[in-house]
């Protein structure tokens, strides 16, 4: 597996805060820990804007993708609005996260809970080709559902 090097600080008074990291050999992506100053209830329905305690300096090509904890989806029916949340490599803020509660009951978020999960891609640049006619495909212009299945 290739390993990138990527910068990573830690926010004011977030000593306490684990930094993301990779629960298993083979995971794809590091777990993001709640850095709230004090614990948050999030209300069904309610979204909320929740700090993760570190911003990072990514390397040019680079992105980091922010995805919801598939435990917190099953269990408590917790996603992330913005799925999968780009950080993009020239930002330099700190990193968070908005949590939405789809489920039926209140969740409680705690300082140094496990929020989210962070996929750290290579990103290509395309730049635009404009033609009057595009080549054709058995699909064409089959809009959701049209694949023939």
């Amino acid at each position: 597996m290739e390993h990138i090097p990527v910068q990573i600080k830690r926010c004011p008074d977030c000593d306490d805060v684990p930094l993301p990291r990779y629960m298993t050999a083979h995971a794809a992506g590091m777990d993001v820990c709640a850095a709230v100053p004090e614990t948050v209830v999030l209300e069904p329905g309610q979204r909320a804007l929740i700090p993760a305690g570190f911003s990072l300096a990514l390397p040019p090509g680079v992105e980091a993708q922010i995805r919801p904890r598939s435990g917190l989806a099953i269990n408590h029916g917790i996603g992330l609005l913005n799925a999968p949340g780009t950080i993009d490599a020239d930002y330099r803020g700190e990193v968070k996260i908005i949590l939405i509660n789809h489920g039926q009951e209140p969740f409680t978020i705690r300082r140094g809970e496990r929020i989210a999960q962070m996929v750290i891609h290579r990103v290509l640049e395309s730049r635009w080709e404009e033609v009057s006619e595009l080549p054709p495909t058995v699909r064409d212009a089959g809009g959701f559902g049209h694949t023939g299945r």
